[in-house]
């Protein structure tokens, strides 16, 4: 057994389920170890979008995925979509093999464009330390949430394992690895439902018990905090207009933090990349932020106490911080302390499992001297009034701009929202489209949106729906792209077509870099650089094999619904010919980030 056969083994054996990639001479072996030994493996057609896909597959499947790239160019190539995937703090392993002659063509330090990306960077040493090595890198990726390069030296990967070394892997392999099964046994499920726990900082160690309370004070909690969760719940007790901003964090705790707001009285909201955590809840505003309805602005910046759990304060998520009232405490739930207050000043930071800390403070409130009865806070008629008939961006008057053979975007969406089945998965491309999808698409639940825009690039919305697909069979997948996007990204509908998904790939076509068309052109700049040609995208599709339909009115929709009603055995290209003439209006907001 050689290095890059251990390699391959060993990462099957610590639970990993799918690799994605384009092989070369470099990673050829290892590959082929990977599938030997249960992981399968989904070839792409370019670096990227491999990395991407992979990033989704991990992202819908809550497991650690693997990329599996050639040395040099094929990490060069990978590197948006790994760069998308560090930023967003996905698991990932990339396995990249490595020349290490100074005379090799593909010779380029591969250690320093990992960590220049913000990827953790790790190395196969040798023979002897295979085992460890591969291990540790795994590791990295799954306890801290992290993107993790591991450089597979070639003239590394051609060593025959010591016999003791072989030995262990083979019975890791066959699940007797002692210390190393420990591990392995952990891995299967998700990590967004079951993370380990890092040692919270803020985390009592029993329930405090209650003093006399001051005057103002809530009955049974210390006027004077003992730790944050105490100071936590007090600020939870005396709030009236709360509300719970839900991250990728929260994952997995919908159920605690649905709880927790029915002893406060809170309103829920997501950050985008969260989006349909509460779908269904009475008290869900849905997303907070850039695509926030006016209703949830409104809501939100009324809230006199927001608290964001597993959720950055980005920019996106509070309008350049506009969207939380001058008065409003904030407070921030996260795993890593390092993100606490991070984008924004917080009055309460909490170290802690978005899901844990909900029901220690739950506890808390809950506890001797706490209420008997659950606070209105946030939760009256009027509200929940409001919430049922203004709640949604179908329910916000708009007029209609479509003409001259082109289709209003958003009439679009509402349309294709009514269409799909309720079990169904979105995934966004960037780009002045991608309001649209987000606001007017609907979602089940947390797990059903893959919104890769922590890079903010154009051209991964098709490989990150190809990944969340395979990691979701179960629904409808929808790649809502723009053209420029789309194009950027077409070599994958080839990888949509050999792997047989029955996925729907809506281009929003404008014929343009609409973000900087309506970014220059009003200040008289010459946009003839971001300005093209029709494009037929839905003969395009056809030549990869797809079926396909052009959207320019609404009743050209029944094209999609023949197609949904089955039998779905080919992809389905949306090209729809919008309107051009309107900005999306979060771009002024998308461009004072840059």
């Amino acid at each position: 057994m050689n290095v890059a056969e251990a390699v391959g083994a060993v990462l099957a054996s610590l639970g990993v389920r799918a690799a994605f990639g384009v092989v070369g001479s470099g990673n050829f072996h290892v590959t082929n170890a990977l599938a030997e030994h249960g992981v399968r493996y989904v070839a792409a057609r370019h670096e990227c979008g491999a990395a991407t896909m992979a990033d989704a597959y991990a992202r819908m499947s809550g497991t650690v995925t693997i990329v599996s790239v050639h040395q040099g160019p094929g990490l060069t190539n990978a590197l948006t979509g790994v760069t998308e995937a560090a930023k967003s703090r996905t698991p990932l392993l990339v396995l990249a093999p490595e020349a290490t002659s100074p005379t090799s063509n593909f010779r380029i330090d591969q250690a320093a464009l990992a960590e220049a990306v913000g990827a953790h960077c790790a190395r196969i040493g040798s023979a002897e330390t295979v085992l460890d090595d591969t291990v540790m890198a795994f590791l990295a990726a799954l306890l801290g949430r992290r993107t993790v390069v591991l450089n597979l030296p070639l003239d590394v990967q051609a060593e025959e394992l010591p016999e003791e070394t072989a030995e262990s892997v083979r019975e890791l392999v066959a699940g007797r690895g002692g210390a190393h099964r420990g591990v392995a046994s952990r891995v299967p499920a998700p990590w967004g439902l079951t993370f380990p726990k890092e040692p919270s900082l803020e985390t009592p160690t029993g329930t405090p018990t209650g003093t006399p309370a001051e005057e103002g004070e809530p009955e049974g909690l210390a006027a004077e905090p003992s730790d944050a969760l105490t100071r936590f719940a007090r600020l939870l007790a005396g709030a009236s207009r709360p509300v719970f901003v839900a991250g990728r964090g929260a994952r997995g705790a919908r159920r605690e933090l649905e709880a927790l707001g029915e002893q406060v009285g809170a309103l829920f909201a997501t950050s985008a990349v969260a989006k349909g955590h509460f779908h269904g809840s009475p008290w869900d505003l849905d997303v907070s932020g850039g695509f926030a309805t006016p209703l949830a602005a409104e809501l939100i910046r009324d809230a006199d106490l927001v608290v964001g759990w597993g959720c950055s304060f980005t920019t996106w998520t509070t309008r350049h911080g506009t969207l939380i009232g001058p008065e409003a405490a904030v407070v921030q739930v996260d795993l890593d302390p390092d993100a606490l207050g991070v984008h924004r000043e917080v009055d309460l930071g909490v170290v802690g499992d978005v899901r844990e800390t909900a029901r220690a403070v739950a506890a808390l409130l809950a506890g001797p001297g706490g209420r008997s009865e659950p606070a209105p806070g946030y939760r009256t008629p009027e509200i929940a009034a409001r919430i049922a008939r203004e709640g949604r961006w179908r329910d916000v008057p708009y007029e209609d701009t479509g003409a001259g053979g082109r289709i209003d975007p958003r009439t679009l969406t509402i349309g294709l929202d009514h269409l799909l089945p309720e079990e169904r998965l979105v995934a966004v491309d960037s780009g002045n489209f991608m309001g649209y999808p987000s606001m007017f698409l609907t979602v089940p639940d947390g797990s059903a949106f893959c919104f890769t825009q922590a890079f903010q690039s154009i051209g991964l919305g098709l490989a990150t729906a190809i990944g969340a697909a395979l990691a979701r069979p179960d629904r409808v997948t929808v790649a809502a792209l723009g053209d420029g996007g789309a194009l950027m990204g077409i070599a994958e509908l080839e990888t949509v077509v050999r792997l047989g998904l029955p996925m729907m790939v809506v281009v929003y076509d404008d014929e343009e870099y609409g973000a900087e068309v309506h970014h220059f052109a009003p200040h008289g700049l010459p946009v003839g650089a971001v300005t093209f040609p029709p494009v037929d995208i839905a003969a395009i599709g056809r030549g990869f094999g797809c079926e396909a339909v052009t959207v320019r009115t609404e009743e050209d929709l029944a094209g999609v619904a023949a197609w949904l009603k089955g039998p779905r055995d080919k992809p389905l290209v949306v090209h729809a010919k919008v309107t051009a003439d309107t900005p999306a209006w979060w771009l002024e907001e998308a461009f004072r980030g840059h």
